[in-house]
């Protein structure tokens, strides 16, 4: 594991899958059901510029993009993935955010996911599977700015105070033609009588 010199927040894991097995994930994600990327807010259509599936155990809640995505449940291939990481990191998660990114017009905008139901300090794993893309940074004080390069089989951990200093993205890649699967494991923190624990 890694640290990134200009982001101490950020640990890089390469080839926490091989070639080879990172590609046979790829491909079977690949061909699971997504919905489609059009939704309807407030009367207004909105495309989503990737595809994405939302996985979370029973009781699970979380309002990530106005709940636009319905909670499904686990697969056996993702059951199977989620035990690696959490026996790699010593760390349980109750959900993940899948991500296919189809090809380098696909993107995801500048963010951080501090949503309230993840609790004060967020801890995040991001998978990456298929072709390589660059996540950039930026500080929310400083703008002081950063990348790194997320091959496929990559596992990156993004420590707690990541999510409070800095905003991330994946940029488009116009000239890039393959695509992109993007696992996020997350720990929601469970509702009690309305309040999160």
């Amino acid at each position: 594991m890694a640290k990134l010199p200009n982001c101490p927040e950020l640990e890089l894991i390469d080839a926490f899958y091989d070639s080879a097995e990172s590609a046979r994930l790829y491909q079977l994600l690949h061909g699971q059901d997504w919905p489609d990327n059009r939704y309807v807010v407030a009367g207004r259509q909105f495309i989503l510029p990737r595809l994405q599936t939302w996985h979370a155990d029973p009781g699970i809640r979380y309002s990530y993009s106005n709940n636009l995505l319905e909670t499904r449940p686990w697969t056996p291939l993702l059951l199977t993935i989620r035990a690696r990481v959490e026996a790699y990191l010593h760390f349980s998660f109750n959900s993940v955010l899948v991500n296919l990114y189809r090809n380098g017009e696909d993107y995801v905008g500048w963010h951080c996911d501090n949503e309230a139901e993840l609790g004060e300090h967020p801890f995040i794993v991001s998978l990456t599977l298929g072709a390589n893309r660059p996540l950039q940074f930026r500080h929310k004080q400083t703008a002081e700015l950063g990348q790194v390069l997320l091959p496929g089989g990559s596992l990156l951990v993004m420590q707690p105070g990541f999510q409070h200093d800095w905003l991330h993205r994946v940029p488009p890649a116009p000239n890039l033609f393959d695509g992109r699967i993007n696992l996020t494991f997350r720990k929601v923190v469970p509702v009690t009588n309305g309040f999160y624990k």
